[in-house]
């Protein structure tokens, strides 16, 4: 089990790293289209992680109130922490948080990347199919979010190569956040079901607080369309993965 965690810890945050890398190399107007692609499909993965494997895992093995009254303080929490500027996940260079500091979003990137590895833990902790879609989700939504961090710094003055190694040196937080999540949650089984329920919160909250508003801003017919379908794609991906397992 441990070796699943490691390496879907790895793959969740060189993979999105890579990803976002890659995307750096298209024109400007390919990444144009592309990234809100990403997004919208970020966003099914996200939703059906959370409603179909982490919540329905914690349900399982907490009371129900206790479980969505974390869901909630969850929830509340990670409002909080963007008010406080360390919980950030723009992907537009001309957002206020982004415009004032590029130092900031790697310090808020490596604080999301230990989140993410506590979260990959606590799912594979549950089931591998629940592990792996988790996994996935952390994936899909990181590249979109790697992808604008990438833009920022390089506006920021970074060059290429710099902007790379420091937002790789970030990503490296999710291995010790998995780490620690696994050896603390083996010896406190207990406490699993509430780690789910904040995965959860910390999911939806992205999706809907992030992601979603972001997807509203194009408005036509065509692209609604569009973002619908990825959305559903990606939902599709997580019932497939995690409920076919």
């Amino acid at each position: 089990m441990l070796l699943w965690i490691i390496g879907f810890s790895l793959l969740g945050s060189i993979g999105a790293i890579a990803g976002a890398a890659l995307f750096l190399f298209f024109p400007e107007g390919i990444r144009r289209v592309l990234v809100p692609c990403l997004i919208s499909y970020a966003t099914g993965t996200l939703l059906g992680a959370a409603f179909l494997g982490m919540l329905p895992a914690g349900l399982k093995q907490a009371p129900v109130i206790a479980v969505m009254a974390t869901v909630l303080a969850g929830m509340v929490g990670f409002f909080v922490l963007e008010k406080l500027v360390i919980w950030r996940h723009c992907h537009n260079s001309g957002c206020e948080v982004h415009s004032h500091a590029a130092p900031l979003i790697l310090i808020g990137d490596a604080f999301h990347n230990f989140v993410d590895g506590v979260v990959i833990a606590a799912a594979f902790l549950t089931s591998i199919p629940l592990g792996v879609t988790t996994a996935l989700a952390v994936i899909a939504h990181e590249i979109p979010q790697e992808v604008g961090d990438f833009a920022i710094l390089l506006d920021n003055g970074y060059s290429r190569v710099k902007a790379l190694v420091f937002n790789g040196l970030s990503s490296i937080a999710t291995l010790p956040g998995a780490l620690i999540a696994y050896f603390w949650l083996v010896e406190t089984r207990e406490a699993a079901p509430y780690i789910l329920a904040i995965s959860a919160a910390s999911f939806i909250y992205i999706a809907t607080a992030d992601l979603i508003p972001a997807l509203h801003r194009q408005v036509s017919l065509l692209t609604s369309l569009r973002q619908i379908l990825l959305l559903l794609a990606g939902i599709a991906t997580v019932a497939f993965f995690h409920l076919g397992g």
